[in-house]
């Protein structure tokens, strides 16, 4: 089998299962199936990803490799073992706050045109999700140099406005989901993964600077880290 049908398979069983989980966590606390908010995020969160993926597993299966590793790697610098647990663990107690708060107690009243924004916003960040990793080869879930890889400085497509274009998607992408499941505990859970994210983005700068060749040259060419003309 070839690594490309290796990696399709892979994704596709990896997806199966998310959505599987991510349905408990968002359904049970919510105590019913009868949630079309809830159907339409999971909807638009696996079956977008699974479309990137798809793509991706044709135009680069060895990113599409990394990517599907685990988000906690040999390789893998310590802090960022720790951050990356948190922020996990931060994101999918935004479904199970969200099934409570919005569906079971009915505390958060979201009006309409949020969901609405919200849901534009888990698709404006896939989107910049699938185009970051069609430009950047390297782009691995986790902070490591990979020599292996022969890693290098990207800084075409959206790195030539932003150093870090994925964590600008992740918050249109995270406050999106809050909004579009009708939480405003959820969605502030999110601001807090949102803060930890941009936290992660200094302490691997400062990684990128000692040990990546180029990168301190280019992050003194491109300014703003996340958000162009914002930070």
């Amino acid at each position: 089998m070839s690594t490309t049908s290796d990696v399709t398979v892979q994704l596709v069983t990896r997806t199966l299962v998310w959505s599987v989980l991510s349905a408990a966590l968002l359904f049970i606390p919510a105590g019913t199936l009868a949630w079309p908010e809830g159907w339409i995020y999971l909807t638009l969160a696996c079956g977008l990803g699974l479309l990137s993926g798809l793509i991706l597993a044709k135009h680069d299966p060895a990113l599409l490799k990394e990517r599907l590793g685990s988000p906690v790697q040999k390789e893998q610098k310590g802090w960022d073992k720790l951050l990356i647990s948190v922020f996990i663990v931060l994101f999918l107690a935004m479904y199970v706050v969200a099934g409570l708060d919005a569906v079971r107690f009915g505390i958060s009243h979201m009006p309409v045109w949020l969901e609405g924004i919200g849901a534009a916003g888990v698709l404006f960040g896939s989107y910049v999700f699938h185009i970051v990793m069609l430009t950047n080869t390297f782009a691995a879930p986790v902070v490591k140099i990979q020599t292996e890889r022969k890693h290098a400085v990207i800084s075409s497509g959206p790195y030539a406005y932003v150093r870090h274009p994925m964590y600008g998607g992740a918050i249109a992408l995270i406050l999106g989901t809050g909004l579009l499941l009708g939480s405003w505990y959820a969605v502030a859970i999110g601001v807090a993964a949102i803060l930890l994210l941009a936290y992660r983005s200094v302490l691997e700068e400062e990684t990128l600077k000692r040990e990546l060749e180029g990168y301190a040259a280019y992050a003194e060419r491109v300014r703003h880290r996340m958000v162009p003309g914002l930070w």
